[in-house]
């Protein structure tokens, strides 16, 4: 499961590693916070007609890498705050997904270089589905009204924090670069007539830099079931 703050987070970031893992077998959702509402720099617009276009955008570059599965939970765009009641809903949709290992960014990080402020949705939601992996979703008394949905709790095994350029593990993505620019360029809301493949290419490449791959995504990898507990439950 990954889950982010707007659409095209995951597109910019991690769409390599969902493509991967698809390939591999594995089911994927992805999460989206808001819908990206205020990222259309246009007044002809209303705020409902710009998250129904991100929407459709978003769902398009899903299915470039095969992700079906698509949840908005619509709060406000350039307003976001990591509230328990924003934990309390991503609980909901951990605990309905049930995933193995859930994808995020770093709430840490403000600055990623002398051009670049981080945007505070990002950070709220990183720190948000941070918090609803652990230890909320895994702990039955928290939330506990969920049961009544059938939700039971729901341990996450690992988490991947998104590396920013740092982090542990390295995913290879060099045979899914391709998708992951094309699942980019599916929106057209914010690429407007930019060709994002060069600085997608760079970062990836940069990324992979050292290492015995052409393209990689970067991320910090915790381990919140061991492999030996996870056997028992499997």
């Amino acid at each position: 499961m990954f889950i982010y703050a707007h659409p095209d987070d995951i597109e910019f970031g991690t769409a390599g590693t969902a493509a991967r893992w698809v390939q591999s077998g594995a089911e994927v959702a992805y999460v989206l916070i808001t819908s990206g509402d205020v990222g259309i720099a246009d007044l002809s617009l209303t705020r409902a007609e710009a998250a129904a276009i991100r929407e459709a955008e978003q769902r398009a570059a899903a299915a470039v890498v095969g992700v079906t599965e698509v949840v908005f939970l619509r709060e406000l765009d350039g307003s976001l705050v990591n509230t328990l009641d924003l934990r309390r809903r991503l609980v909901r949709e951990i605990r309905r997904f049930r995933p193995e290992v859930v994808v995020c960014g770093d709430p840490t990080i403000w600055f990623v270089d002398s051009t670049y402020v981080n945007h505070p949705d990002h950070r709220a939601a990183a720190g948000a589905a941070i918090e609803a992996v652990f230890p909320a979703a895994g702990q039955p008394h928290v939330f506990e009204e969920l049961a009544e949905e059938g939700l039971t709790a729901h341990k996450v095994r690992k988490l991947y924090v998104e590396g920013w350029g740092g982090g542990d593990t390295w995913v290879n993505t060099t045979s899914t670069m391709e998708l992951k620019i094309a699942a980019l360029r599916c929106h057209t809301s914010q690429l407007r007539d930019w060709d994002p493949e060069p600085m997608l290419r760079q970062w990836s490449a940069e990324a992979a830099k050292g290492k015995e791959m052409t393209y990689a995504e970067t991320f910090r990898v915790i381990t919140l079931v061991s492999d030996e507990d996870f056997a028992k439950i499997g």
